[in-house]
């Protein structure tokens, strides 16, 4: 309760005082506060002063008549007398001083020294002050800084019976007594004084009060300028004002006069009986109900009419503003079609051309368009825009690829139809004109309806009735034409509607000739990736393979990959990734594949692969950055080589993610296969790493866009893959790479995907037949027995004969110049492979010898009775092998 009260009284403070100072009201209570103010203020001081100077003089006058008195008192001069003055003195002055109220009552001789003092270690010692008028027999009275502090001390003299002074008294008070006694005198002198203010400023408020109520807070000039303004409204404002009161008039301007041609008499009158007013004007005036720009007429004036309440309490008084509308109202139509025209083309500059395609770019101009201009857009496209292809010359072979209206029952030709324009049709003159035609009538455009006769009939027979063709232009080519049709729901195409319909198509042409460049370029790009991409995986034993390549939406990237068999039944796998996108990375791309089957003809181990393809890469960037060219800064590359007859597999990569292993039990792992640096980095040797596999183990080799994108972390990919492979170790490559493509790629990829599966098969052990070798000529012989009993045992005796001379040079050759130990392999898959293996790292070189040579003829007979024939090198010397296609085989895989 106090509180409220306490708010209430400032509250009603505020609302006394609260008023600009500039106002008549608040000039005179400032000017009387302040008198009051000033008065208080200086009788407080003179009181503090008077206070202070009466204390003053108390002091002194108590000094005085306390030193007197003790000088005069019995047994001083007999004390005087004694040998020990102080002795007497001492208790007498500490008694007096206590029963006088002062500070100190001090005795002392002629010269000055104390018999007495307060403080005893003074005693003895010479007083602080003036003694010589004393000593002459006068009253003397003075401030010292003396032993107590500041003080004020009076000095008079003892006498003797005979009028001789013997000694001298000094009584007084410490300055801070003296003064605790006036301060003590302030509380009551300025509570006085804030009464007295208090009472003086709230008498000057009831004034100000009354005087504020009379001039409303209103200075002198402000109220001369109230006056002015009220005149201006009254008589210069082009806007009617009223101000109407419980329905009665009270005020209205000459310009409400004019607008509401309101009779001399018309104010003082309710609005019900004044002439010439609408009925709903009279109820909207009358109601007192706020109003914003509502229209009403006035005879034959249409006026806007604002109305709001003068008291916010209540709503009786209201104040209405009116303003005449009759020839803006024209205008205002004409602005409001113009505004449309401006928001529907500049919706159609953000909605139309949002994607690069041909076809959706002209169904969002289609769907813009209906119904804000059109009820029916059709757009047709040269069939070769549609592809990507420059237009032809005439409206022949046009695609219809949008058709919009407001019902989906229209009779025009429906999308995908491939329509042939005649020459003298709308159409046909506007696409060979390059300008826009308007047909107001099509029910009297008889070269509209030869087109197709019956059908345009169901047009007209539907309730169309208006045509504007306008032709897609860019780039000084015509692309197509846009059919704008209205029916019987609105008025015929004008003129002006011709020039809006241009505009809109100008602003989608660039859109769609865009579009069609860009599926052009796409197009091209992805022809070219994908011939150089393998078409088909070739034939071979130690691998079922499954692979999928996806191109990005917004274009080609350089992902590939690949599978290569290699002599000895082994089967190398590659899959690559060349950084960027466009037909550059795909021509890259192309080169390194390239480059990859010529490096793996010569059977070279991963690591040793990687490190020519990485010289390779900085060569191409260094030829590009010196052609001015986009360097294509890196590649990334895996290649491994899997062997059916070890069942071991041989990995390396270059800045690629590490492929996954589906063991035949159905769990995934990642091999810790050691990284490398990106191909074209240079710097960083490549590490090969080797895995034995069991049988129908699938090795899952992918590009970085299977599993990486922006919304997806690299482990996130990682788990998702691992995922869609567990589980299934029974299921074929082909319905993998489905599965994983179906699981990781719902929506399409955002960049290149490379994928290739396969799954591992062991070669069988009576497929392979070894024999060690000693280093002596004899046992070449051995070896060709037992190689001869083996074809037999194969069902291979057709080629006895060229194995065992192949054997035979081969083995010699390796006695003779290689070292121990030596190794015979045959190999029985699509082909019969001879490996001749020992410790020497020397290769033999084909050559052709003369006629009179003894020797160099071994090798060519080899190279003429095989296939194919070669060396690889090993961590523990060479193998020299060469390949014999089987009995009924074509060749070689």
């Amino acid at each position: 309760m106090s509180d409220r009260r306490d708010r209430w009284a400032r509250g009603r403070w505020r609302s006394l005082v609260g008023r600009s100072p500039r106002s008549v009201a608040g000039q005179v209570f400032v000017l009387q506060v302040a008198l009051v103010l000033l008065l208080v203020v200086c009788a407080v001081v003179a009181l503090i002063l008077q206070s202070s100077r009466d204390t003053q003089t108390e002091a002194k006058r108590r000094s005085i008549a306390v030193a007197q008195t003790f000088a005069h008192s019995p047994g001083v001069l007999a004390a005087l007398r004694t040998e020990d003055p102080s002795k007497v003195l001492q208790p007498l002055t500490e008694a007096g001083r206590g029963a006088a109220g002062v500070d100190f009552i001090v005795v002392m001789d002629t010269n000055g020294i104390r018999y007495t003092h307060p403080l005893p270690d003074r005693i003895g010692k010479r007083f602080v002050g003036t003694i010589e008028p004393s000593l002459a027999g006068q009253v003397y009275t003075e401030s010292v800084n003396g032993p107590l502090g500041k003080e004020v001390q009076a000095t008079v003299p003892i006498n003797d019976g005979n009028g001789k002074v013997i000694a001298l008294v000094s009584a007084g008070l410490k300055v801070k007594s003296v003064t605790g006694e006036a301060y003590r005198q302030l509380p009551i002198i300025l509570g006085a004084g804030a009464a007295a203010l208090a009472v003086t400023a709230g008498g000057t408020a009831l004034v100000s009060r009354r005087l504020r109520r009379q001039t409303h807070a209103l200075a002198a000039d402000e109220m001369n300028r109230i006056y002015e303004h009220h005149d201006a409204v009254l008589h210069s404002v082009r806007e009617g004002v009223l101000i109407i009161d419980d329905g009665r008039l009270l005020l209205a301007n000459d310009e409400a006069r004019r607008l509401l041609e309101l009779s001399p008499d018309a104010e003082g009158r309710h609005v019900a009986e004044l002439s010439g007013l609408d009925p709903e004007t009279v109820d909207l005036l009358a109601s007192g109900r706020e109003a914003t720009d509502e229209v009403h007429f006035a005879g034959d004036r249409l006026l806007a009419i604002n109305q709001r309440h003068t008291d916010r309490a209540g709503p009786h008084g209201t104040v209405v503003t009116l303003r005449d509308t009759t020839e803006l109202q024209a205008v205002s139509g004409r602005a409001e079609v113009a505004r449309e025209r401006l928001k529907l083309l500049y919706d159609a500059g953000l909605g139309v051309g949002t994607t690069l395609d041909v076809i959706g770019t002209a169904g969002e101009l289609a769907r813009i368009a209906v119904p804000r201009f059109a009820d029916f857009v059709t757009v047709d496209l040269a069939d070769g825009v549609v592809q990507g292809d420059e237009p032809t010359l005439t409206a022949t072979d046009m695609r219809r690829v949008a058709a919009h209206g407001i019902r989906d029952d229209h009779p025009l030709y429906e999308v995908d139809r491939l329509i042939d324009f005649l020459p003298t049709t709308p159409q046909a003159r506007g696409y060979g004109t390059g300008r826009s035609v308007l047909v107001a009538d099509l029910a009297n455009a008889a070269d509209w309806q030869a087109q197709d006769q019956e059908r345009t009939r169901e047009i007209l027979d539907y309730g169309i009735h208006s045509l504007i063709a306008a032709p897609i232009r860019a780039r000084g080519a015509v692309l197509g034409l846009v059919n704008f049709y209205r029916g019987k729901e609105h008025e015929a195409f004008d003129a002006e509607e011709l020039s809006l319909a241009e505009e809109l198509v100008a602003r989608a042409a660039v859109s769609i000739d865009n579009a069609r460049r860009f599926t052009r370029e796409h197009t091209m790009a992805v022809t070219l990736q994908r011939s150089l991409l393998p078409r088909e995986l070739p034939e071979q034993s130690a691998l079922d393979v499954g692979s999928r390549y996806i191109p990005a939406q917004s274009g080609v990237s350089g992902d590939w990959f690949d599978v290569i068999p290699l002599p000895g039944s082994r089967v190398a796998m590659v899959v690559g990734d060349v950084v960027g996108h466009g037909l550059h990375a795909a021509a890259t791309m192309g080169r390194l594949r390239t480059a990859v089957h010529n490096f793996s003809t010569l059977d070279l181990p991963p690591d040793e692969l990687l490190s020519h393809l990485d010289d390779l890469v900085g060569r191409i960037d260094q030829d590009e950055a010196c052609a001015d060219r986009a360097a294509v800064v890196g590649a990334t590359c895996l290649y491994a080589i899997y062997d059916p007859v070890t069942r071991r597999c041989a990995m390396a990569r270059a800045g690629h993610p590490a492929p996954a292993l589906v063991r035949p039990d159905g769990e995934v792992s990642y091999p810790d296969l050691p990284g490398g640096p990106p191909l074209g980095l240079g710097g960083m040797p490549f590490r090969t790493a080797e895995f034995d596999l069991d049988d129908g183990t699938q090795l899952v080799l992918y590009t970085d866009g299977l599993i990486e994108d922006r919304e997806r972390d690299l482990d996130v990919g990682q788990e998702l893959l691992r995922r869609a492979l567990t589980g299934h170790p029974e299921r074929a490559p082909e319905d993998s790479c489905r599965a994983v493509v179906d699981a990781l790629l719902p929506a399409g990829p955002k960049d290149d995907v490379a994928l290739l599966i396969a799954r591992t098969k062991a070669l069988p052990p009576d497929h392979v037949a070894t024999w060690d070798v000693p280093p002596d000529p004899s046992a070449v012989g051995r070896v060709r027995e037992a190689v001869s009993g083996k074809l037999a045992e194969w069902g291979l005796e057709e080629l006895d004969f060229v194995t065992e001379l192949v054997l035979s040079e081969l083995v010699t050759n390796a006695i003779r110049y290689g070292g121990e130990p030596i190794q015979v392999r045959l190999i029985r898959d699509r082909v019969l492979t001879c490996e001749v293996s020992d410790s020497s790292s020397t290769s033999p070189h084909l050559r052709y010898a003369a006629t009179t040579d003894e020797g160099g003829r071994g090798l060519f007979l080899v190279a003429q009775t095989t296939e194919r024939w070669g060396t690889r090198y090993t961590s523990q010397g060479k193998v020299i092998w060469a390949e014999q296609a089987l009995p009924g085989a074509v060749g070689t895989p």
